[in-house]
């Protein structure tokens, strides 16, 4: 009996993150039914800790080591160059063509462009086959690089149109990535004085993404159920936030399909799909709910529906048409 509770308990844990594609449009259709009925205004009190809390346990097992190697120089480079030059100006160029009669929707677009990849990167170029080493260096260097430059970016792109704090937001991001990266830092340690890398690795690195997930669920639905009633009477707005985070990832894809297809070969191509068109969702969406509010908050929960379809979707097609391949010269 105690096994059959303990075997429910953990399908209970897993059933998130091992079900996301159902789990988000649930709780979305969830927070706006209730929203329509209920005042969840109180429950914004519980965004920070909830952020951090869902960060805390993403952190634990990071290598901010990794930075310093050297290697896949150029392929760390082009990353940057695309995670922090031409998708915040795709964002920008997106969000002042559409989305000005709603600044808040338009910070959010932002965070989503200014905070690139996450664990997601390391699972999907793993699925795709692609250079797993240089997805973690890409990871790390683009989750340290983006806390940096995320609130003087969003001040350029989103000050003119909604009040950017940049004290507040750097104390904001303070505490939803680097005091969860502190903490998962010592955790880890900690964790290895009293089992093996490989215990570690098999007993507690798989609850690490689930329990996450809740975290990520808790929000979007506070943030829906929050912009419940705007939404129901704005519903327009609804649907143009929702096309433009469609718009983002189409154009993004494109952009990194050519110059990887053009530039690399097709397992360094692959690593460099996955760490520029997966964002951060997880950090973006609790970055967003507590430094800008729940319009914000919910411009990422739109993501959430599009980023892992649309990942998995590229591995099917590319392994089909071969879109990261490099076209063979030509002999006249």
């Amino acid at each position: 009996m105690r096994e059959t509770y303990a075997n429910l308990g953990k399908k209970l844990i897993f059933w998130p993150s091992k079900n996301i594609s159902l789990v988000i449009p649930m709780m979305l259709l969830a927070g706006l039914i209730t929203g329509l009925f209920v005042n969840t205004s109180a429950l914004k009190a519980l965004i920070l800790p909830i952020s951090v809390l869902m960060i805390y346990p993403t952190m634990i097992g990071f290598k901010p080591q990794e930075i310093f190697n050297i290697s896949h120089g150029r392929l760390m480079i082009s990353a940057a160059l695309l995670n922090f030059i031409l998708i915040p100006l795709l964002a920008y160029g997106l969000g002042t063509a559409f989305l000005l009669r709603d600044p808040q929707l338009f910070a959010g677009l932002a965070i989503t462009a200014l905070l690139p990849t996450g664990n997601m990167t390391i699972a999907f170029t793993m699925l795709a086959k692609g250079n797993v080493p240089a997805a973690i260096k890409l990871t790390t260097s683009g989750l340290l690089l983006g806390s940096f430059l995320a609130p003087w970016y969003l001040y350029i792109m989103v000050g003119k149109y909604v009040p950017v704090d940049i004290l507040l937001t750097l104390k904001t991001i303070s505490l939803v990535i680097l005091l969860p990266l502190i903490t998962g830092m010592f955790t880890y340690k900690w964790l290895l004085r009293t089992m093996s890398q490989a215990e570690f690795q098999k007993n507690v690195k798989p609850y690490l993404p689930a329990a996450s997930t809740w975290g990520m669920v808790a929000i979007i639905f506070i943030s829906m159920s929050m912009n419940a009633r705007r939404i129901a009477e704005h519903l327009d707005i609804f649907f143009i936030a929702f096309m433009v985070q469609i718009m983002f990832y189409a154009a993004n894809y494109l952009i990194v399909i050519f110059t990887g297809r053009w530039f690399f070969t097709e397992n360094d191509a692959k690593t460099l799909v996955f760490s520029t068109v997966l964002r951060n969702l997880s950090i973006s969406i609790g970055l967003a709910a507590t430094a800008f509010g729940a319009n914000a908050a919910l411009m990422v929960s739109l993501a959430f529906l599009i980023q892992g379809q649309a990942a998995a979707l590229f591995i099917k097609l590319n392994e089909r048409y071969h879109w990261l391949k490099r076209p063979e010269k030509t002999v006249a």
